[in-house]
């Protein structure tokens, strides 16, 4: 018997620690489902600050203006740090010198799918761990180029593309979509193109919306029809 078939399209940031956090568990929640549903995942571009500079900002003041002092800062992260723990994400937060625009990662992102959604997907990862476990500037070429060239990505190819205008504006595109869709804050799970979840949700919270969206699929299709 064939597994019923599901779509998600994350809706992330790669500079949102939650969306990290959100991409373990739902890496759980698929090898959970695994042998029931057969799930396609598509990453989905957000900016949850588009006003900040490619070269960046400096990290400390920008987290500090954000939360009004270091102490809010420090607060803010208490529970991401604890919830990085909690799904073996090594967050190096003192490592992270700047806070950059991510507009090129999304773009990246969506070059990397070229090749398939697995190197999408791996692309995603590698941006994540780049910045929140390296340090990195996500608004550092070479720092994308490097990422790129991991996933099968021409580096001269890509240097290239990150010089001009190649998708950008496709990528603001889907960014103004997911606004209007009504995504306010990412993680947002968008399951089946309908249904969301938002928020770095649980494995076991998206396992089971997973699983009520393939039952009610079911009924549906069993319902009889009415005159």
């Amino acid at each position: 018997m064939t597994a019923p078939t599901l779509t998600i399209d994350v809706v992330s940031d790669v500079m949102c620690p939650w969306c990290y956090i959100g991409k373990r568990r739902l890496e759980a929640a698929l090898d959970d489902v695994r042998d029931e549903i057969d799930v396609e995942v598509r990453w989905r571009p957000y900016q949850l600050d588009p006003t900040l500079p490619k070269e960046g900002k400096d990290r400390q003041k920008y987290l500090e203006d954000k939360f009004g002092g270091a102490a809010g800062a420090e607060q803010a992260y208490a529970a991401v740090r604890q919830a990085g723990a909690d799904e073996d994400i090594p967050f190096a937060f003192d490592k992270i010198k700047v806070s950059a625009n991510t507009h090129d990662a999304h773009r990246l992102i969506r070059w990397a799918s070229a090749l398939g959604l697995p190197a999408q997907h791996q692309m995603v990862d590698l941006l994540f761990k780049a910045y929140f476990e390296d340090g990195k500037s996500l608004g550092d070429d070479s720092v994308l180029i490097e990422a790129a060239e991991q996933v099968g990505l021409e580096a001269p190819v890509v240097e290239r593309l990150l010089a001009g205008d190649a998708d950008r504006d496709t990528v603001s595109a889907e960014i103004d979509q997911a606004r209007q869709m009504g995504v306010t804050g990412v993680p947002c799970f968008i399951i089946d193109t309908q249904y969301a979840v938002v928020g770095a949700q649980s494995a076991e919270a998206l396992a089971d919306a997973m699983r009520k969206i393939v039952a009610s699929r079911a009924n549906e299709a069993e319902a009889p029809a009415k005159d």
